[in-house]
């Protein structure tokens, strides 16, 4: 019986401990490396650094102005951007088929995926899951924004007639109340809670700055980069861990380069397609080559043994080769600066000469315009005083006019008058004189 007891506890125990290991096992399932980073990045219980491993359903935290790009074992290409939480929820992945299924889900943040193997096998392969729905990648490079109650995806892949042949990209933006395809490079579509996706549009120069700030911290982590020692240590754990997943050593080497290759084909493709586009939004050429230079930095093989049997002459050649290239770049750089800030001494004093003429021509036309109008004014006041003068005059004439009708008048009044006066005279003399004439009669009949 206690024999019995005994068997049943050991047959529990193992069975506890072998369900134990497996969890063990699928929460410690290899996923990808970092590549690079800057700034804060962890996971639940660590830190991130240049080369650590980051596993199945571990939760990535990236910090305020802070990134970190990981190179995935299908060698995809996750960067997430600052202030953003993003889940590694699935990662099936077979070396010798390129057979596979990616699930990734952003709680909040910014995601940039270029697609790996998996999706070049399949392309409806890769998923991003987000608050508000799901993108479906079709072979392709996108990027996608999480914010409160909003998610702004930005399709960045190839267009339908690319140069090499390379498979259009696009992204199926959907939820339960819809669906939008973006197609077009640089199209973008929002999607908020409990509403279809918006359509998709061509994104604008606001929108883009957005998108980049996010990837800001990236831009920085080239000029804040590990040594070189650091940087080989960082190429041997990727290659251990692409050895371990069953490629070769040559297998290795050949599958990076043509997957970096192939990346930047595709981004000159893009630039090619889009020149009237990406001139209108201004896309920063300049991050797209630090970071792809930064992920060749990181995923690039070391050199051969070969290099480091050589005797120590060569490397001290090689050394002083490197210092006169470094000295000679120097004085290319020192000479440029030199010659540019003769040129914007140049330029502004061309800019005073200008100004000071522009300054000139704009007080001489000021005292042209000011003497002009001095003249007009003159002008129109001697015009108004002529037209009053003659405006008196004209108002003067009658009056003269009436004034002398009138004395006129007057005059022959008093004629008439004094005609009257001296008629009357002569009639009064005359009757005296006949009444004197009549008295002398009376007198002489007597």
């Amino acid at each position: 019986m206690k024999r019995i007891l005994s068997l049943i506890v050991g047959l529990v125990f193992l069975t506890t401990s072998l369900q134990a290991e497996e969890k063990l096992i699928i929460e410690k399932q290899l996923v990808g490396i970092v590549g690079a980073i800057n700034g804060t990045v962890k996971t639940g219980n660590r830190t991130l650094k240049a080369g650590d491993k980051i596993y199945l359903n571990e939760t990535i935290f990236a910090a305020e102005n802070s990134g970190t790009q990981i190179l995935l074992l299908d060698q995809s290409t996750f960067t997430i951007g600052a202030e953003s939480e993003v889940v590694m929820d699935t990662f099936i992945y077979d070396p010798e088929t390129s057979d596979g299924k990616i699930v990734a889900s952003v709680k909040q943040g910014s995601l940039k995926v270029i697609s790996g193997l998996i999706s070049k096998k399949n392309p409806d392969s890769l998923t991003v899951e987000v608050p508000e729905g799901t993108l479906g990648s079709r072979g392709t490079e996108f990027q996608t924004n999480v914010t409160k109650g909003k998610t702004d995806t930005l399709l960045i892949g190839p267009g339908k007639n690319n140069t090499l042949g390379l498979r259009p990209g696009a992204v199926l933006v959907g939820n339960d109340k819809g669906q939008t395809l973006l197609n077009k490079p640089y199209s973008i579509a929002s999607m908020t809670k409990g509403k279809a996706p918006g359509k998709a549009k061509q994104i604008t120069k606001a929108q883009l700055k957005k998108f980049n700030k996010k990837m800001k911290a990236l831009r920085v982590a080239k000029a804040s980069g590990a040594s070189k020692e650091e940087k080989k240590a960082l190429r041997k754990k990727i290659r251990q861990e692409l050895k371990a997943q069953g490629f070769e050593k040559e297998e290795i080497r050949s599958i990076i380069k043509e997957n970096f290759k192939k990346d930047k084909e595709q981004r000159i493709v893009l630039l090619n397609e889009n020149e009237p586009q990406t001139n209108e939004l201004e896309v920063d050429q300049n991050i797209a080559e630090e970071v792809e230079a930064q992920e060749i930095e990181v995923a690039e093989p070391d050199a051969p043994k070969a290099t480091e049997e050589k005797p120590k002459k060569e490397k001290a050649k090689k050394k002083k080769e490197k210092a006169k290239k470094k000295k000679g770049k120097k004085k290319k750089a020192t000479k440029k600066k030199g010659k540019k800030k003769k040129e914007k001494a140049k330029k502004s004093k061309g800019k005073k000469k200008k100004a000071t003429k522009k300054k000139a021509t704009k007080k001489k036309a000021t005292k042209k315009k000011a003497t002009k109008k001095k003249a007009t004014k003159k002008k129109k006041a001697t015009k108004k005083k002529a037209t009053k003068k003659k405006k008196a005059v004209k108002k003067k004439a009658p009056k003269k006019k009436k004034a002398a009708k009138k004395k006129k008048k007057v005059k022959k009044k008093k004629v008439v008058k004094k005609k009257k006066v001296v008629k009357k005279k002569k009639i009064v003399k005359k009757k005296i004189a006949k009444k004197k004439k009549k008295r002398k009669k009376k007198r002489k009949k007597k």
